[in-house]
């Protein structure tokens, strides 16, 4: 593995790279880009043979989180199979593992000096240990992997922030200890709630570690919108500018566009599984690079919405495509009316099909932000795809 931070916007802190993933015939990642959601190794809704009509290599980036392992198969399995990779048959692909919902921790029974973090699983809480962790990381052997983080929300206190800062390092030295590779695919979690001075601590404290990059945590647990640029900036300015960063947290275009603004390389986030979920198909315009729409005055923009609600009576006979000249697998083949169908009588395809058109949309969200940061235009497109949208930001649902 290998990322090359390459180029940044001209009066801006977005930045646009590579990550290296294969041998050198191997097409790189590029950056700034989506980390796919999974649950046990592949997107809820779409299969392995599902995978190949997502766009590649832009699809080949996927999060896993270890703490689905906790109950089956077993990790002992899991070694045996050959690792996440042999198991789910994605050879090509590239994993990224953090368990990202840590919210409390607790002590441990026996007593000792020592924490576990406590995760939610199927079968109720459970405390983890950085041994039982760094047990499920070696079975899994993905490529990279970040370490155990206290995530708090932004409502606690001082003292509380600087206690996940404090034990989000010591567990981070836990799993570099325990690790067979000695920490060299790890990625040194970033955390310290609304606390400025504690989010500068924790990333300079990392940043001394022998880390290959840092996974930003969090955020999307009660900030405001305002305060938040204060808080990414007070990470970033701290972080060296080669290695590659991680935002979790992020998921509105909105919220991207802002983690993007201060030199954030991959996004993880469920958004699109919720949508998903709930029925909703994404169709905010992304490609504005592609129709020259940047240099045209705000007036010229129309107002539009992110997404629509498929399971509406509207859509019944509506026989157009989800969002017209699209070229994902579901708007090629399949209409709004066919997926409103499905989704009125229970249907899993319904969530397959729109799985694949929001996935594939918002890879196509991500390219356009690529485009405009290699055309120095990225500044430019903050400002009016904000505008255009006329959405006050600080009322739009959260969705991870």
């Amino acid at each position: 593995m290998r990322f090359v931070a390459a180029k940044a916007c001209a009066g801006s802190r977005a930045r646009a790279g590579a990550l290296y993933i294969g041998g050198n015939s191997a097409a790189p990642i590029e950056t700034p880009s989506l980390l796919i959601s999974t649950l046990k190794g592949l997107p809820a809704f779409i299969s392995r043979d599902h995978l190949g009509d997502l766009p590649a290599p832009d699809s080949h980036l996927l999060h896993v989180s270890p703490i689905h392992f906790l109950d089956c198969p077993a990790t002992k399995t899991i070694c045996t199979i050959g690792g996440l990779h042999q198991m789910v048959g994605l050879h090509d692909h590239f994993f990224i593992a953090s368990p990202r919902d840590s919210l409390e921790s607790l002590p441990e029974s026996d007593g000792t000096n020592k924490l576990g973090a406590s995760f939610e699983t199927p079968s109720g809480r459970q405390l983890v240990k950085p041994s039982a962790y760094m047990e499920m990381i070696t079975s899994l052997m993905p490529n990279l992997w970040a370490s155990m983080a206290d995530e708090v929300p932004a409502w606690v206190s001082d003292k509380r922030n600087k206690t996940s800062v404090d034990r989000t390092l010591r567990w981070l030295d836990e799993c570099i200890n325990l690790d067979l590779e000695g920490g060299k695919n790890v990625l040194g979690f970033v955390v310290g709630g609304s606390s400025i001075e504690e989010r500068k601590r924790c990333a300079t404290e990392v940043a001394a570690r022998n880390v290959s990059g840092f996974w930003i945590g969090g955020f999307g647990l009660g900030e405001s919108i305002e305060e938040r640029p204060a808080l990414l900036h007070a990470v970033t300015d701290s972080l060296p500018e080669e290695k590659l960063r991680l935002v979790s947290g992020l998921s509105l275009p909105e919220e991207v566009l802002q983690g993007v603004a201060v030199g954030v390389d991959f996004f993880d986030s469920t958004y699109i599984y919720h949508l998903t979920l709930r029925g909703f198909a994404l169709i905010f315009p992304h490609n504005i690079v592609d129709e020259d729409i940047v240099d045209r005055p705000l007036d010229d923009y129309p107002n539009d919405c992110t997404k629509i609600n498929l399971r509406a009576t509207i859509f019944r006979k509506d026989t157009s495509s989800i969002v017209a000249n699209c070229t994902c697998f579901t708007c090629q083949n399949h209409t709004r009316a066919y997926i409103n169908h499905l989704l009125n009588v229970h249907e899993m395809l319904a969530h397959i099909l729109l799985e694949i058109h929001n996935t594939h949309h918002y890879l196509g969200f991500f390219r356009t932000i690529r485009e405009t940061i290699k055309n120095g235009k990225f500044d430019l497109f903050h400002k009016k795809f904000i505008q255009s949208r006329r959405i006050h930001l600080a009322s739009v649902v959260q969705y991870s």
